[in-house]
C-alpha cells in the first residue's frame, strides 16, 4: 500500500517554471520523497513523502511503487534545470581514499553484505575528506529516471551524510555522535579529533534497541557518555521517547539545528527540516 505522509507546495508562479528549479529525490524499499528548490530565490518550494507498507519488499516491487507515485504526481514529469537522486539501504560502506582500489569495489561492500555476481557497484567521493562511499544502488530505479531526466547525479545516503556533518562540525572541540532517525532504521555517524570515527547502521523495533546500539558504540570507542554531544534527527521530537530515554543515560542530547544555506517557506517547520535533512542539503 503506498500512503502519502507529507505533502507542502506553495501555490505561486514558483512550481510554474520548474525550468529554474532543481529537484531532489531520495528513496529507499519503503518510502520515496522529493522536493523543489527555486535556484533563482534559493527557496524550497515543495516537499513530498510516499511510504511503502510492504511486508515483503524488493527492488522490483520498489520500481512498481515508485512508478505509482509518478502517475500521482504532475510535478514529478515536468523539465527541471538539474536532478540530484539519493539511495537508502544498507548496501554500502566507506573507504578511506588511500586504501581505495577501484577494482575491489565488490570486496569492499561484500564485508558486511551479500553481493552477487549481477550486482553493480559504485563509488562516490566524500569530498574535502578523503573518504570513498562504495555502494549498490538500485539500478532499475536509476533506468526508470533516466527516462524520465535524462542525466542526473546520484549518492549514496551514507555520503550525503557524513559530507554535511563533517562539513559543519569536523573542527569542533568536543565529540559528536549523530543518530539519524528513521522508522525501522538508523544511521549513526561519530566525528571527534577532526576526523569521521564511524559510520554505521543499525536496525531498531523499540527504544531500548536504540539506546543499547549507541552506548555499545560509544564503549567502543571509548567515549565518556558525560563529556561527547549527542545530536538526534530524522524522525524524532523532544517529546519522543526515543529522545527521553537518551537523555535519561547521555549528558549532552540535543536536535539537530538547521544550517542550510536555503531559504524555507514558513510552512517548513523545524521538525520538517530534521526530517528531511538529508533531502533538503543533497544540492
Amino acid at each position: 500500500m503506498i500512503q502519502l505522509k507529507k505533502e507542502l507546495k506553495i501555490k505561486n508562479k514558483g512550481l510554474k517554471n520548474l525550468e529554474n528549479c532543481h529537484l531532489s529525490i531520495q528513496f529507499s524499499l519503503d518510502g520515496f520523497s522529493f522536493c523543489v528548490l527555486n535556484k533563482m530565490t534559493q527557496r524550497f518550494e515543495a516537499l513530498c513523502e510516499y511510504r511503502f507498507n510492504e511486508v515483503n519488499n524488493n527492488p522490483q516491487k520498489l520500481l512498481t511503487n515508485i512508478k505509482s507515485v509518478y502517475q500521482k504526481q504532475d510535478l514529478l514529469e515536468k523539465t527541471f534545470s538539474s536532478v540530484n537522486v539519493i539511495h537508502v539501504n544498507d548496501l554500502a560502506c566507506l573507504v578511506p581514499k588511500v586504501l581505495f582500489d577501484e577494482n575491489f569495489t565488490s570486496e569492499y561492500v561484500s564485508y558486511n553484505n551479500k553481493v552477487f555476481k549481477h550486482d553493480y557497484v559504485v563509488s562516490d567521493e566524500i569530498k574535502n575528506h578523503d573518504i570513498i562511499s562504495v555502494f549498490i544502488p538500485f539500478v532499475n530505479v536509476n533506468n526508470f529516471l533516466i527516462d524520465q531526466y535524462g542525466g542526473f547525479e546520484y549518492k549514496h545516503h551514507a555520503t550525503v551524510l557524513v559530507e554535511k556533518l563533517l562539513g559543519i562540525y569536523k573542527f569542533s572541540l568536543v565529540p559528536h555522535v549523530f543518530v539519524h532517525l528513521r522508522e525501522n532504521h538508523f544511521e549513526m555517524i561519530v566525528i571527534a579529533d577532526k576526523k569521521l570515527q564511524l559510520y554505521n547502521t543499525f536496525k531498531h523495533t523499540s527504544k531500548e534497541d536504540f539506546i543499547y546500539y549507541i552506548l555499545f558504540t560509544v564503549e567502543q570507542l571509548k567515549l565518556n557518555p558525560e563529556k561527547f554531544e549527542l545530536v538526534l534527527f530524522g524522525s524524532i521530537t523532544k517529546e519522543d521517547e526515543y529522545f527521553s530515554i537518551a537523555y535519561k543515560y547521555i549528558r549532552n542530547v540535543s536536535l539537530l539545528e538547521n544550517r542550510s544555506k536555503y531559504e524555507f517557506d514558513p510552512m517548513f517547520t523545524e521538525e520538517d527540516k530534521r526530517n528531511y535533512f538529508s533531502l533538503l542539503n543533497q544540492y
